[in-house]
């Protein structure tokens, strides 16, 4: 299994994760790796009355994750 990037070794390289609402319908993730890289995903609703900061979380962190997913891909890949 060298070959491959699971999401046991995703979850692993996080350090801190930080959530930020930005105007009335989007949340913005920080994922802050072990080596201090930053990786930074985002989500929005249509409505602003549809808001929801814990699903705006779960969706701007998904994102940020499939970004460390193609970095490690590429990291693996290279050696």
């Amino acid at each position: 299994m060298k070959n491959t990037v699971t999401i046991e070794k995703i979850e692993n390289t996080i350090l801190k994760e930080e959530y930020i609402k930005v105007g009335l319908k989007t949340v913005i993730a920080v994922l802050t790796l072990k080596n201090s890289f930053e990786i930074i995903g985002t989500s929005a609703c249509v409505d602003p009355n549809n808001f929801d900061f814990e699903i705006g979380k779960k969706y701007a962190r998904e994102k940020a994750i499939d970004q460390i997913w193609m970095l490690e891909g590429y990291l693996l890949q290279s050696k």
